[in-house]
């Protein structure tokens, strides 16, 4: 579907001011959606909200029906008196721009786990008959992903491949036997999504009743070791095992010779297909009760996806092979209605791609920090080029910021020589009419709400004028990624009142 005229800002929740770690849901995320009204910003994209893992990625989710607790605010705990300011007074103090997740974990799961200990003597009445109404709608991933979650802490957190064959094939005497033993720790779990959920769904509500839709995110593909393949194996190409016989990645290209390996499990279409695309019509119902407006990570998956030997050592072994295509967007239209969803059609992207894309009017993304290199595809990123079909990013959670971009060094910053880093600088300070690049987060941020796209969206890094090291995510970097946060004092008046000068200049105002 076709997005009306709007712009908006990237910013995912773990990156919220707070005294307690992390970015939460909570206080902080109510002030940044005033924020956002103040500067006539209509939409907030953010991440996937799911339950993270090893890496803290929160593209690699324990599930894709989940929340992450880690988002559960403090002080709104506080003021449901669930729990105490005391309680809350011995919380350590951590780093405000920088979430150490290691020991960030351990002290707010304290908290947590304190809150669920309480919970049948703290919760109020309607909160209570809220809970028992969420455990038996959600019930049909809900169970399953609580007691994955207490299978996965009893186990020492290794993945469910490496249960005892029992656990691991859902043997129903085990599944049983399990459910009963560890019936606290999945009481646990499900009290947690629970708060979760009442938690954002007021968020949300708020957010809507001032005029800004939220851009949620979901991956194409779900992580192996997470609750969806281990409770639904028959949708995914497993051996009896649990082990992968293929799995997701992409070819060899300009920036690595062999590929990449992402280590998904590969769907199994056809099976997917004889329930009536079933799974996918539950995840993105699920999805589109938390967000407005979703981003489709790799969108070209749906079309032809490669897929690679499960035991491969790197992707050059691997194939095209088709997707479902159109069918399973017929299906989920038929279902849910309107879709309003963004695909990101990022990367090789072939004429049956975009035909699928453009069948749907999914619009699709154009990155202005793409439009000035060496690429053949370059010119396309460029603003003179869009189409009013398409969504503007100066840069995504996956770029360097737009001033660490434009300051990048060959080597350790970048994969591009310093000749073409060069001549992409002056192409970029040609384009903009600027004779150097002191102000090029404001010049690319101008670019993207003036043109032609419906949408445009910037990240709140390139707003302050941040540098490389406020970078939210590193690809293929094993760790030190998605760590960034702000505080408030670096969203100056002086840079809200830009943003919205440029909203009404770019005639982006409408809610």
């Amino acid at each position: 579907m076709k997005f009306q005229r709007q712009t908006g800002v990237l910013l995912h929740p773990t990156s919220l001011p707070g005294p307690y770690g992390m970015g939460e849901i909570g206080p902080a995320a109510y002030a940044f959606v005033d924020k956002l009204v103040g500067m006539e910003q209509h939409l907030w994209q953010i991440l996937p909200l799911g339950p993270t893992s090893y890496g803290d990625s929160p593209y690699q989710s324990l599930s894709t029906f989940a929340g992450n607790p880690l988002l559960i605010s403090f002080d709104q705990l506080a003021a449901d008196g669930l729990l105490t300011s005391r309680q809350l007074a011995r919380f350590p103090q951590f780093d405000p721009h920088h979430i150490d997740y290691g020991p960030v974990i351990i002290e707010r799961m304290k908290i947590l786990r304190a809150v669920y200990r309480g919970f049948a003597k703290n919760v109020s009445p309607r909160m209570r008959k809220a809970y028992e109404t969420f455990c038996r709608c959600e019930a049909a991933w809900l169970d399953d992903y609580a007691l994955f979650i207490a299978l996965k802490d009893a186990h020492k957190g290794r993945p469910w491949i490496e249960w005892e064959e029992d656990l691991l094939l859902r043997k129903a005497t085990a599944i049983e036997k399990a459910t009963h033993k560890y019936s606290a720790a999945i009481e646990q779990v499900k009290i947690l999504q629970f708060l979760f959920s009442e938690q954002w769904q007021r968020l949300k509500k708020y957010a809507n009743n001032k005029g800004v839709r939220i851009i949620g995110d979901v991956p194409i593909f779900v992580a192996h070791d997470s609750a969806d393949v281990w409770a639904n194996p028959e949708l995914f190409f497993l051996d009896l095992g649990g082990r992968l016989i293929v799995q997701a990645g992409v070819p060899p290209d300009y920036f690595s010779k062999t590929g990449q390996l992402w280590g998904n499990p590969l769907y199994h279409w056809v099976a997917h297909r004889k329930t009536g695309y079933a799974w996918w019509i539950a995840r993105m119902k699920q999805t589109f009760r938390c967000v407005d407006i979703v981003r489709i990570d790799h969108f070209r998956g749906f079309e032809k996806y490669w897929e690679v030997p499960g035991t491969a050592p790197n992707a050059i072994q691997g194939r095209w092979v088709e997707g479902p295509g159109a069918d399973l967007f017929v299906v989920l239209k038929a279902a849910l209605g309107d879709l309003p969803i963004i695909a990101e059609d990022l990367g090789v992207i072939t004429p049956e791609v975009e035909a699928l894309r453009d069948r749907f009017e999914f619009p699709g993304m154009r990155i202005l920090q793409f439009a000035f290199g060496t690429d053949p595809k370059a010119k396309a990123f460029r603003p003179h080029n869009f189409k009013p079909n398409c969504v503007a990013y100066t840069g995504t959670h996956d770029n360097d910021t737009t001033v660490g971009w434009f300051n990048s060094k060959p080597g350790r910053d970048s994969t591009r020589s310093g000749a073409a880093i060069k001549k992409e600088r002056k192409t970029v300070l040609n384009y903009v009419k600027k004779k150097n690049g002191d102000d090029i987060h404001w010049d690319m941020i101008k670019l993207a709400l003036l043109s032609k796209a419906n949408t445009s969206i910037v990240p709140i890094q390139d707003i302050m004028g941040l540098g490389s090291e406020a970078r939210m995510n590193l690809p293929g970097r094993p760790g030190g990624n998605w760590q960034w946060r702000f505080t408030w004092d670096m969203l100056t008046d002086d840079m809200c009142r830009r943003l919205h000068a440029l909203t009404i200049k770019g005639k982006r105002t409408e809610g």
